[in-house]
């Protein structure tokens, strides 16, 4: 296990290297995500054509990166919006979507005002819940409303090193809506490796975003937020949602739905296991799962 400074954090070990977050762990870190990781997603969430002037180094690549909270910020995105139990529902629209995710954990490193590395430290289960809505001109304009509008799993799982051969070469993400007492599988079951970029390229083009990236379209200018937010050394960035299964494309998320996120070691759960802790209700600390569960509000 890694000992970094997020021990200031109030990290608890409780149990086979998971670790639990307080409430507050996130509210100094920056929060990005990360647009079109996993094939056909933007395609089903409708948002395909908002990319259409963006050029990305090769066909398969990530489009870009979002902020979705950028800590003491005078704007929309200085709401702190993550929450490991509750989601609130947006007042004024009703196409919202689960976003399942990995989430994560990371430092960044700094000459002068150059980010010169990025090395994740945990990851964890992640909604990165979102408004379908039209006219928006930035994706972050859909990401954060109000406290509450983002789900990150309090159990989070240490790495011990971000390329294959480890810990997480074996996990997958699964997710789930309980709506009206009936279970629906949301996303597809994914291995977390078959992300498009992932590990040392993921890593390499995070950085290339963070010093270079420009206002363009959807996305913004990631330097700018890095000063605004006076460089910050730490950081959560969700890495892309997988796709949807046919429910999870064709039903927005309504009052009253729970949300399951499972980031789970598949070679020690299999899915039909995973799918019956949530038709259980046996939603508790489990070895080696990362558990996120939200009530919509």
């Amino acid at each position: 296990i890694r000992f970094t400074s997020f021990i200031c954090y109030n990290i608890y070990i409780i149990t086979k290297g998971i670790k639990i977050m307080s409430k507050d762990h996130l509210k100094e870190f920056i929060g990005f995500g990360i647009a079109g990781n996993f094939a056909h997603h933007l395609d089903q969430a409708g948002e395909a054509a908002d990319f259409v002037n963006v050029v990305v180094e090769e066909e398969n690549a990530p489009k870009g990166i979002f902020p979705f909270y950028l800590p003491n910020s005078d704007t929309f995105l200085g709401t702190y919006p993550l929450s490991s139990n509750t989601l609130v529902y947006p007042r004024h629209d009703d196409n919202l979507q689960m976003e399942p995710e990995v989430g994560l954990i990371c430092e960044l490193k700094y000459d002068g005002t150059k980010v010169i590395d990025l090395v994740p430290n945990y990851f964890t289960a992640y909604n990165d819940a979102t408004i379908r809505k039209e006219g928006a001109s930035k994706i972050s304009q859909k990401k954060n409303w109000a406290e509450q509008t983002k789900g990150i799993s309090s159990h989070i799982i240490p790495i011990d090193k971000f390329e294959h051969g480890g810990i997480m070469d074996s996990y997958h993400i699964a997710s789930f809506i309980k709506r009206n007492g009936t279970t629906h599988m949301y996303g597809q079951d994914s291995a977390v490796i078959t992300y498009n970029y992932f590990y040392e390229k993921l890593k390499n083009w995070i950085i290339k975003k963070l010093n270079e990236q420009q206002d363009n379209g959807p996305l913004e200018d990631l330097s700018s937020h890095l000063k605004s937010c006076d460089y910050p050394t730490q950081m959560i960035i969700s890495i892309g949602a997988t796709s949807y299964t046919d429910f999870g494309e064709n039903n927005y998320l309504k009052i009253g739905d729970e949300c399951f996120v499972f980031i789970y070691d598949s070679n020690k759960y299999s899915l039909a296991e995973i799918e019956q802790f949530v038709k259980n209700d046996e939603i508790l600390q489990k070895e080696d799962i990362s558990i996120l569960k939200q009530t919509i509000i």
